[in-house]
């Protein structure tokens, strides 16, 4: 897909890979709109060319909303959902026996599985109205996952699940919308240089770094961008989830 011309939607694109995913999309001609919390930065945006949209992902009249609002613009041609939160680290018993509060796994849950279900079927609803390119296709979508789908920590337990549920997903979700010519893949990033890390100490983060195998460093949100940007435009990519880590395989803890 040739995303020249084309509409797309980043969830989550006011920071981090989204923003980074933004810069990539416009970068190839893209009209892109920003689906982010209404408390969200807006300059980062504003300052690329793309629209901001104030959506929570698990609002269903407020996502419905931005896609209409997108939708003035053009048909919906290409999505990244990077919209979500990090982990909690929460043990699934403390050190006096006690079990972890099943909310806090609900919550983890509903915001990265769920939301990114709703954004997959809202957005996917609006493609499959779309007229067939050349090449036949629809749409097609980016979702994140995270290393932490194979590799999850100690005390990641809903984070965990979480993001290997929307690796489960992908496969049967590029099968289900293929009669539609709407194509989904995921990417699942290890240790990047994101605002969530930006809040740790620079030891902390120094020895992130190292312990990735090579390159021996934090992945910068450019590169997750590139990385959206060719699975959105190789049609023949296709329910794939790739890992973007430099070889990392975390350990226990």
């Amino acid at each position: 897909m040739d995303l020249a011309g084309q509409v797309a939607l980043v969830t989550g694109g006011a920071s981090g890979l989204g923003l980074a995913s933004t810069a990539a999309l416009i970068n190839r001609g893209a009209t892109v709109f920003v689906a982010d919390l209404p408390t969200a930065g807006r300059g980062a945006i504003t300052d690329l060319g793309a629209h901001f949209l104030a959506a929570n992902v698990l609002d269903e009249e407020q996502l419905a909303a931005a896609l209409d609002a997108a939708g003035e613009a053009g048909p919906l041609r290409g999505v990244v959902h990077t919209a979500g939160r990090g982990g909690d680290r929460l043990r699934i018993l403390d050190r006096e026996r006690n079990p972890a509060p099943l909310d806090a796994f609900a919550d983890m849950v509903r915001t990265n599985l769920f939301g990114t279900y709703n954004v997959l079927r809202l957005c996917a609803a609006r493609m499959a109205g779309n007229d067939e390119l050349p090449e036949g296709s629809r749409g097609a979508f980016v979702l994140t996952a995270s290393v932490a789908a194979f590799d999850g920590q100690v005390g990641q337990t809903s984070y965990t699940a979480s993001k290997a549920a929307v690796h489960g997903i992908t496969l049967v979700a590029a099968r289900d919308l293929a009669s539609w010519g709407i194509r989904v893949n995921t990417i699942a990033p290890g240790l990047f240089d994101t605002p969530m890390l930006a809040r740790l100490r620079d030891d902390i983060r120094e020895g992130l770094a190292q312990s990735v195998p090579y390159p021996r460093r934090l992945g910068s949100p450019a590169e997750y961008g590139r990385l959206a940007v060719e699975l959105l435009e190789n049609d023949y990519l296709n329910g794939e989830t790739i890992r973007l880590d430099g070889s990392i395989r975390m350990a226990p803890r």
